[in-house]
């Protein structure tokens, strides 16, 4: 996927400037599951314009440059569509802490816990933003369809945070039974 993707999918719920979009990147809607600074995405509406699938009306404002407002082209629906047709694969897993742990047997314990313990409390911090998100939307229900669909990608999001905290709790477990075991380095 690419980002003009995302940035499509975004537009098509309403036109936005390019700043309102990068907010949107930061929301848990889309912060979930696709990060992009803000820079790269006025960079991607660049290209995108370029293509056809975004035009812009320019809002004057005092004291500061234009205000561009994006909305999506039939080009960009056309687009969006056919990407949307294609057939998804999931994405190979880079992860930095898996090789770590691949390594563990013949590097310190100590190293390995305090990063576990480290990438643990990012995690947690993370789920309960993202479960106050959800105790949030559950106040005012029933909701859009739309919002039932950012709910589901909230859910995926509360999901893959869970389950790094539940792994980091195994690892962790697993190294503790390991203090009374065979030697460390």
């Amino acid at each position: 996927m690419a980002l003009a993707h995302t940035i499509l999918a975004v537009l098509s719920h309403s036109p936005f400037s390019g700043y309102d979009i990068s907010k949107q990147f930061e929301e848990v809607g889309v912060g979930c599951y696709w990060q992009a600074s803000q820079q790269q995405i006025y960079r991607e509406l660049g290209k995108m314009e370029q293509q056809g699938w975004v035009t812009f009306e320019k809002i004057p404002q005092e004291g500061k440059p234009d205000k561009k407002i994006y909305q999506m082209t039939e080009v960009g629906q056309q687009e969006l569509r056919r990407w949307f047709g294609e057939p998804t694969e999931p994405m190979p897993i880079r992860e930095d802490l898996l090789v770590k742990v691949l390594a563990a047997p013949f590097m310190p314990r100590d190293l390995l816990v305090k990063e576990l313990r480290h990438r643990r409390q990012l995690h947690t911090e993370k789920l309960l933003e993202y479960q106050a998100k959800e105790a949030e939307g559950k106040v005012c229900l029933p909701v859009p369809v739309d919002e039932r669909f950012r709910y589901l990608l909230l859910r995926r999001g509360i999901r893959y945070e869970q389950d790094w905290v539940d792994w980091c709790d195994e690892v962790l477990d697993f190294l503790k039974q390991q203090e009374s075991g065979p030697s460390q380095k």
